[in-house]
């Protein structure tokens, strides 16, 4: 805790989206401790107060960022961890670190993939290497892209975590005049609502470098929205009929509670924004591979993480186990994978449009 008994927080990653979050932060005027990936980076935000590879328009006060190249300082002096590293990294990104590291640590996960090595969410990652309950573990969930944080477009935020008091409480700090916060209690469903649309984006962008239209687009994404609840009624999220809310008396209405309604934002809202925007690296990832690029080729020309594409895996091998039926996310498993044609693979989903 600081000396004023607030807690302190740590955002570990230095991407977009980390940068956002430490923007959001240190608006509110919160101090934060920051690991830096590498100390070029540090020097350059120390020197110029800017991230030099991402949001580089987004300027930060100094005096509130205690930045550090060694994740294990960060983690050891901060009560709050957000963690914003894409998937594929945070098996490296932890290595090395001892097994009661995040004792008594609050983990807030900004993290919309799955790890691939484990084939598992992060809570379930944390929970077998380093022995940090679900009761410990928060997620923050979009739709909201890091940009438009930049830019302070009005956005809004989901805080999801089995203790509705303190979630309100991680909430209250994201809370700023651009941005709006929810919270609900569906930690594992809004994880998976967050990989999916992510798997749905990358086939909204193959569509579009295909040429197919948007009364295609929108055919494709309605459908890619029933899957996508059909897969997460089977993994047990709850609540999920469109326009019924259930509110737990004795919360503070800021922020706002909401149950899991597939309708909310964090739900439906954030596959239509990452399927249509121009923000989204999934679309764009997408988008080239419809257009004829190889998916090594797409990955060197956007230089950037798009968590689609390990999640198309990861998510197949876990719906072996589900049982959902998933044609159109199989489909975009097929073509980034197994090296099915796009215009075939495309051609086998039309029929099946509802």
């Amino acid at each position: 805790m600081t000396r004023s008994g607030q807690p302190s927080i740590g955002v570990i990653g230095s991407g977009s989206w980390a940068t956002a979050l430490a923007k959001i932060l240190t608006d509110n005027k919160q101090p934060i401790h920051w690991w830096i990936r590498n100390e070029g980076m540090l020097q350059h935000l120390l020197q110029r107060h800017h991230n030099p590879h991402y949001l580089s328009s987004v300027y930060f006060d100094t005096a509130l960022l205690s930045m550090h190249t060694e994740v294990a300082h960060v983690i050891d002096h901060s009560d709050y961890l957000v963690v914003a590293v894409p998937s594929a990294y945070i098996e490296s990104t932890f290595e090395g670190l001892a097994p009661d590291s995040f004792e008594g640590k609050k983990v807030i996960s900004a993290v919309k993939g799955i790890l691939p090595g484990v084939n598992r969410l992060l809570n379930d990652y944390l929970e077998t290497n380093f022995h940090l309950s679900v009761s410990d573990y928060f997620t923050i969930m979009g739709p909201c892209h890091a940009e438009e944080v930049a830019s302070e477009k009005l956005s809004y935020l989901t805080l999801s975590g089995i203790d509705p008091v303190t979630t309100g409480e991680i909430a209250r700090l994201f809370k700023a005049p651009y941005l709006n916060t929810v919270i609900n209690d569906d930690v594992y469903g809004v994880q998976f609502a967050a990989v999916l649309k992510n798997i749905y984006a990358l086939g909204a962008g193959i569509a579009h470098g295909l040429e197919y239209g948007d009364n295609f687009q929108s055919v494709l994404i309605a459908n890619s929205a029933d899957e996508m609840a059909s897969f997460l009624r089977r993994v047990g999220a709850r609540n999920m009929e469109v326009g019924v809310h259930h509110h737990h008396p004795g919360i503070s209405p800021e922020p706002l509670e909401k149950t899991a309604n597939y309708a909310a934002s964090v739900y439906l809202g954030d596959l239509l924004v990452t399927c249509y925007s121009l923000f989204s690296r999934n679309r764009t990832f997408g988008n080239m591979i419809g257009k004829g690029y190889s998916v090594r080729s797409a990955q060197l020309e956007m230089n950037m993480v798009a968590e689609g594409y390990n999640a198309s895996r990861c998510l197949f091998e876990i719906n072996k186990e589900v049982g959902a039926d998933m044609p159109i996310a199989s489909t975009i498993y097929r073509i980034l994978w197994e090296n099915l044609s796009p215009g075939e693979g495309f051609r086998s989903i039309e029929p099946g449009l509802i």
